[in-house]
């Protein structure tokens, strides 16, 4: 997939998938999908390093795990997030970030917000890095939002994520994130821009939507109520490791199949023999 399956997938209203990878295996198994796009998240701080919030991603983590996801898919759009603060220390910080990831494999970044970066996001269009905007609760700015918080719920807050939007597109962003925000103002915002729009926790009349892997699949904790888990992946996971524990202990496991011997004069050897240092 390429930037411009964007649009032309958004004309006769077909619907765009979007999901998070953040490691080679799970990458790969995406890559064999039918999903249109996948995301390197700064969620991955918090689902494969196990912090509180996506605060901890920097742009060197994140470039670490663009890249092994990077490996497995060659052929759908690969968009990378900057991270906390990437893109509000000054041009010459955020470029370098951009830079990272792009070289990690990144065909796009994803950006947190518009207020005070506007000039930033603009410069890194124009130098040839496609930006997809996020908007509405943007996770990096957790702390501000006092939680993590349905936004744009009254009159003065829509008019504003509606205006952020547009600027967004005129900026040059080729696609935007909506997330958690009430159903109907996703239904306008993606009535008023040209640029698809992908919901996550946003309702169903958005061009497309977005889910963390690990919460579709059941893996990670007690996902939010947007999310639908369409497999109990952790409950699997647990009885297949269980499974293991029990017929190693019960001598069932390894069978003669499992065994790393072959038969040679009518006696089983090992096919490979230890060096002894003497």
């Amino acid at each position: 997939m390429k930037i411009t399956d964007f649009y032309n997938y958004r004309k006769p209203g077909r619907k765009i998938s979007m999901v998070t990878a953040y490691d080679y295996t799970l990458a790969a198994l995406a890559a064999e999908s039918g999903v249109d796009c996948v995301l390197v998240g700064d969620s991955l701080a918090m689902v494969m390093h196990g912090h509180p919030s996506t605060l901890a991603a920097t742009a060197d983590l994140m470039a670490l795990h663009t890249a092994a996801v990077a490996r497995a898919v060659t052929d759908r759009l690969l968009v990378g997030d900057m991270p906390f603060l990437s893109v509000r220390k000054g041009l010459g910080p955020a470029m370098d970030a951009v830079e990272k990831l792009s070289r990690a494999g990144a065909q796009a970044v994803k950006i947190e917000g518009l207020d005070g970066h506007g000039g930033i996001i603009s410069h890194i269009i124009k130098s040839g890095i496609p930006v997809m905007g996020h908007l509405g609760l943007t996770p990096q700015s957790v702390n501000g939002f006092g939680g993590y918080r349905t936004q744009g719920k009254d009159r003065a807050a829509a008019e504003k994520l509606a205006a952020e939007a547009l600027e967004l597109e005129r900026l040059g962003c080729f696609a935007l994130v909506l997330e958690c925000v009430p159903a109907a103002l996703a239904e306008r915002v993606t009535a008023l821009l040209k640029i698809p729009v992908i919901g996550i926790g946003a309702g169903p009349h958005t061009d497309g939507q977005v889910l963390v892997m690990q919460d579709l699949l059941g893996l990670y904790g007690e996902p939010p109520s947007f999310v639908k888990k369409y497999l109990d992946g952790r409950r699997l996971v647990v009885e297949a490791l269980n499974a293991f524990d029990g017929e190693v202990k019960d001598s069932v496991f390894p069978e003669a199949k499992n065994g790393n011997t072959e038969k040679r004069g009518g006696v089983e050897e090992a096919p490979y023999k230890l060096a002894v240092r003497g």
